[in-house]
Protein backbone atom coordinates (compact mmCIF):
# COMPACT_ATOMS: atom_id res chain seq x y z
CA UNK A 1 0.00 0.00 0.00
CA UNK A 2 1.32 3.31 -0.73
CA UNK A 3 2.93 5.67 1.99
CA UNK A 4 -0.16 8.25 2.71
CA UNK A 5 0.72 12.06 2.35
CA UNK A 6 1.37 15.13 5.04
CA UNK A 7 -0.56 17.96 3.58
CA UNK A 8 1.18 21.17 4.99
CA UNK A 9 -0.83 24.53 4.64
CA UNK A 10 1.33 27.81 3.96
CA UNK A 11 4.43 25.55 3.21
CA UNK A 12 5.70 27.53 0.09
CA UNK A 13 8.52 29.35 2.33
CA UNK A 14 9.88 29.63 6.04
CA UNK A 15 8.52 26.88 8.75
CA UNK A 16 6.25 25.08 6.17
CA UNK A 17 8.98 24.58 3.60
CA UNK A 18 11.61 23.68 6.33
CA UNK A 19 8.69 20.85 7.48
CA UNK A 20 8.29 20.14 3.60
CA UNK A 21 11.89 19.23 2.83
CA UNK A 22 12.37 16.89 6.10
CA UNK A 23 9.11 14.78 5.82
CA UNK A 24 9.93 14.03 2.06
CA UNK A 25 13.65 12.99 3.01
CA UNK A 26 12.00 10.56 5.84
CA UNK A 27 10.19 8.60 2.38
CA UNK A 28 6.85 10.60 3.05
CA UNK A 29 4.87 11.71 0.03
CA UNK A 30 4.30 15.89 1.28
CA UNK A 31 1.51 18.12 -0.29
CA UNK A 32 2.46 22.14 -0.63
CA UNK A 33 -0.22 24.11 0.21
CA UNK A 34 -0.23 27.78 -0.57
CA UNK A 35 -2.14 30.61 -0.90
CA UNK A 36 -0.47 33.03 -3.86
CA UNK A 37 3.05 32.28 -3.82
CA UNK A 38 2.79 29.36 -6.91
CA UNK A 39 6.43 30.05 -7.84
CA UNK A 40 7.76 29.56 -4.58
CA UNK A 41 5.77 26.30 -4.25
CA UNK A 42 6.39 24.98 -7.46
CA UNK A 43 10.44 25.33 -6.50
CA UNK A 44 10.18 23.56 -3.46
CA UNK A 45 8.83 20.53 -5.33
CA UNK A 46 11.20 20.65 -7.89
CA UNK A 47 13.94 20.48 -5.36
CA UNK A 48 12.13 17.97 -3.21
CA UNK A 49 11.52 15.69 -6.33
CA UNK A 50 14.55 16.47 -7.70
CA UNK A 51 16.16 14.87 -4.71
CA UNK A 52 14.41 12.34 -4.67
CA UNK A 53 11.13 12.89 -2.79
CA UNK A 54 7.93 13.15 -3.83
CA UNK A 55 6.02 16.04 -3.56
CA UNK A 56 2.04 17.84 -4.66
CA UNK A 57 2.07 21.85 -4.78
CA UNK A 58 -1.78 22.31 -4.72
CA UNK A 59 -3.58 25.85 -3.99
CA UNK A 60 -6.02 27.27 -1.69
CA UNK A 61 -6.93 29.84 0.04
CA UNK A 62 -7.69 28.61 3.62
CA UNK A 63 -9.69 31.85 4.29
CA UNK A 64 -12.78 29.72 2.15
CA UNK A 65 -14.27 26.40 2.75
CA UNK A 66 -14.57 25.64 -0.71
CA UNK A 67 -10.59 25.81 -0.82
CA UNK A 68 -10.03 23.83 2.04
CA UNK A 69 -12.72 21.21 0.47
CA UNK A 70 -10.59 21.30 -2.53
CA UNK A 71 -7.37 21.14 -1.25
CA UNK A 72 -8.10 17.97 0.68
CA UNK A 73 -10.24 16.33 -2.09
CA UNK A 74 -7.16 16.89 -4.54
CA UNK A 75 -4.61 15.64 -2.07
CA UNK A 76 -7.03 12.35 -1.65
CA UNK A 77 -6.92 11.88 -5.53
CA UNK A 78 -3.30 12.23 -6.11
CA UNK A 79 -2.11 9.90 -3.01
CA UNK A 80 -5.31 8.51 -1.94
CA UNK A 81 -4.86 8.63 1.77
CA UNK A 82 -3.55 11.54 4.46
CA UNK A 83 -1.73 9.95 7.38
CA UNK A 84 -0.50 13.18 8.11
CA UNK A 85 -1.75 17.02 8.48
CA UNK A 86 0.61 20.28 9.71
CA UNK A 87 -1.54 23.16 9.67
CA UNK A 88 1.13 25.93 9.08
CA UNK A 89 -0.86 28.67 7.71
CA UNK A 90 -0.97 31.74 9.35
CA UNK A 91 -0.72 35.29 9.19
CA UNK A 92 -0.39 37.99 11.89
CA UNK A 93 -2.21 40.80 11.44
CA UNK A 94 0.81 43.49 11.79
CA UNK A 95 2.04 44.49 14.16
CA UNK A 96 -0.03 47.27 16.03
CA UNK A 97 -1.29 48.00 20.10
CA UNK A 98 -4.21 47.23 20.72
CA UNK A 99 -6.09 50.30 20.57
CA UNK A 100 -4.64 51.12 17.52
CA UNK A 101 -5.63 47.21 15.35
CA UNK A 102 -8.67 47.60 12.93
CA UNK A 103 -11.45 44.85 12.87
CA UNK A 104 -11.12 44.03 9.27
CA UNK A 105 -7.11 42.78 10.46
CA UNK A 106 -8.24 41.07 13.09
CA UNK A 107 -11.30 39.26 10.94
CA UNK A 108 -8.80 38.49 8.72
CA UNK A 109 -6.50 36.99 10.67
CA UNK A 110 -8.61 34.90 12.36
CA UNK A 111 -10.00 33.35 8.93
CA UNK A 112 -6.95 31.95 8.16
CA UNK A 113 -5.04 31.21 12.12
CA UNK A 114 -8.47 30.03 13.91
CA UNK A 115 -11.41 29.30 11.63
CA UNK A 116 -9.15 28.02 8.48
CA UNK A 117 -7.16 25.41 10.74
CA UNK A 118 -10.48 24.34 12.14
CA UNK A 119 -11.96 23.14 8.99
CA UNK A 120 -8.90 21.48 8.20
CA UNK A 121 -8.49 19.61 10.77
CA UNK A 122 -12.22 19.02 10.28
CA UNK A 123 -11.55 17.25 7.24
CA UNK A 124 -8.25 15.50 8.19
CA UNK A 125 -10.63 13.73 11.16
CA UNK A 126 -13.15 12.78 8.75
CA UNK A 127 -10.80 10.86 6.42
CA UNK A 128 -8.52 9.56 9.37
CA UNK A 129 -10.69 8.33 12.20
CA UNK A 130 -10.97 5.10 12.76
CA UNK A 131 -14.50 6.12 13.42
CA UNK A 132 -15.18 6.70 9.87
CA UNK A 133 -13.26 4.01 8.60
CA UNK A 134 -9.88 5.74 7.84
CA UNK A 135 -6.46 4.52 9.40
CA UNK A 136 -5.76 7.19 11.87
CA UNK A 137 -2.92 10.04 11.51
CA UNK A 138 -1.28 12.81 13.36
CA UNK A 139 -2.09 16.39 13.14
CA UNK A 140 0.31 19.07 14.23
CA UNK A 141 -0.93 22.38 14.24
CA UNK A 142 2.00 25.34 14.47
CA UNK A 143 1.17 27.59 17.93
CA UNK A 144 3.23 30.23 18.68
CA UNK A 145 5.14 31.40 22.05
CA UNK A 146 3.25 34.52 22.21
CA UNK A 147 0.54 32.64 23.18
CA UNK A 148 1.89 32.27 26.46
CA UNK A 149 3.65 35.06 26.43
CA UNK A 150 0.85 37.76 25.29
CA UNK A 151 2.65 39.75 22.55
CA UNK A 152 2.37 43.10 24.46
CA UNK A 153 3.04 46.24 22.43
CA UNK A 154 3.22 43.97 19.32
CA UNK A 155 0.61 41.42 18.29
CA UNK A 156 -1.78 40.65 21.21
CA UNK A 157 -4.29 39.92 19.01
CA UNK A 158 -2.30 37.21 16.85
CA UNK A 159 -1.33 35.77 20.50
CA UNK A 160 -4.82 35.15 21.19
CA UNK A 161 -5.42 33.72 17.79
CA UNK A 162 -2.51 31.37 18.98
CA UNK A 163 -3.95 31.06 22.74
CA UNK A 164 -6.91 29.63 20.64
CA UNK A 165 -5.25 26.46 18.48
CA UNK A 166 -3.64 25.77 21.58
CA UNK A 167 -6.87 24.95 23.29
CA UNK A 168 -8.43 23.74 20.39
CA UNK A 169 -5.55 21.25 19.79
CA UNK A 170 -5.54 20.09 23.56
CA UNK A 171 -9.88 20.01 23.10
CA UNK A 172 -9.47 17.97 19.79
CA UNK A 173 -6.58 15.64 21.34
CA UNK A 174 -8.82 14.18 23.68
CA UNK A 175 -11.99 14.33 21.41
CA UNK A 176 -10.03 11.97 18.84
CA UNK A 177 -7.41 10.02 21.18
CA UNK A 178 -9.25 6.76 20.80
CA UNK A 179 -9.75 6.72 17.02
CA UNK A 180 -6.28 6.60 15.54
CA UNK A 181 -5.88 10.29 15.74
CA UNK A 182 -2.61 12.16 17.56
CA UNK A 183 -3.37 16.18 18.04
CA UNK A 184 -0.32 18.19 18.93
CA UNK A 185 0.94 21.84 18.35
CA UNK A 186 4.49 23.23 18.24
CA UNK A 187 4.75 26.94 19.56
CA UNK A 188 7.77 28.29 17.79
CA UNK A 189 9.62 31.64 19.29
CA UNK A 190 11.56 33.65 17.85
CA UNK A 191 12.72 32.17 14.27
CA UNK A 192 14.66 32.73 11.16
CA UNK A 193 11.54 33.21 8.40
CA UNK A 194 10.48 36.86 6.75
CA UNK A 195 7.41 36.48 9.05
CA UNK A 196 9.03 39.54 10.56
CA UNK A 197 9.76 41.58 7.59
CA UNK A 198 6.74 41.14 6.05
CA UNK A 199 4.58 41.98 9.19
CA UNK A 200 6.92 45.43 9.10
CA UNK A 201 9.90 44.54 11.16
CA UNK A 202 12.78 43.03 9.26
CA UNK A 203 14.87 43.87 12.46
CA UNK A 204 12.88 42.68 14.81
CA UNK A 205 15.64 39.15 14.92
CA UNK A 206 18.48 41.35 15.89
CA UNK A 207 16.71 43.32 18.32
CA UNK A 208 14.92 40.66 20.47
CA UNK A 209 17.54 37.99 20.32
CA UNK A 210 19.71 39.19 23.28
CA UNK A 211 16.07 38.38 25.22
CA UNK A 212 16.32 34.93 24.13
CA UNK A 213 18.21 32.61 27.08
CA UNK A 214 19.92 31.26 24.22
CA UNK A 215 20.65 34.38 22.93
CA UNK A 216 20.31 33.63 19.20
CA UNK A 217 17.36 33.27 16.94
CA UNK A 218 16.06 29.63 16.04
CA UNK A 219 15.98 28.32 12.73
CA UNK A 220 13.11 26.80 10.69
CA UNK A 221 14.76 23.39 10.48
CA UNK A 222 14.99 23.58 14.01
CA UNK A 223 11.44 23.54 14.20
CA UNK A 224 10.63 21.34 11.41
CA UNK A 225 12.74 18.47 13.37
CA UNK A 226 10.26 19.13 16.37
CA UNK A 227 7.02 18.77 13.52
CA UNK A 228 8.40 15.74 12.24
CA UNK A 229 8.94 13.64 15.67
CA UNK A 230 5.35 14.78 16.38
CA UNK A 231 4.11 12.90 12.99
CA UNK A 232 6.30 9.98 13.75
CA UNK A 233 5.71 6.70 15.61
CA UNK A 234 8.31 7.50 17.69
CA UNK A 235 5.58 10.10 19.40
CA UNK A 236 2.90 7.13 19.76
CA UNK A 237 1.94 8.02 23.13
CA UNK A 238 2.09 11.85 22.54
CA UNK A 239 -1.30 13.71 22.07
CA UNK A 240 -2.79 17.08 23.72
CA UNK A 241 0.73 18.44 23.72
CA UNK A 242 2.25 21.77 23.22
CA UNK A 243 5.69 21.49 22.59
CA UNK A 244 7.94 25.07 22.69
CA UNK A 245 10.73 25.44 20.66
CA UNK A 246 12.11 28.96 21.61
CA UNK A 247 15.17 28.73 23.07
CA UNK A 248 14.51 28.66 26.63
CA UNK A 249 12.36 31.91 26.46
Amino acid sequence: MPQPCVLITGASRGIGAAVARLVASQGRPVVINYSSNQSAAESLTADIRNAGGDATAIQADLRSEQDILRLFDTALKTYGRIGGLVNNAGITGGFSRVESVHRDNIDDMLRVNVTGMILCCREAVKHMSLRHGGTGGAIVNISSLAARTGGANEWVHYAASKGAVNSFTIGLAREVADEGIRVNAVAPGLIETDLHASAGRPDRLQQMAPSVPMKRAGSADEVAAGVAWLLSDAASYTTGTILEIGGGR
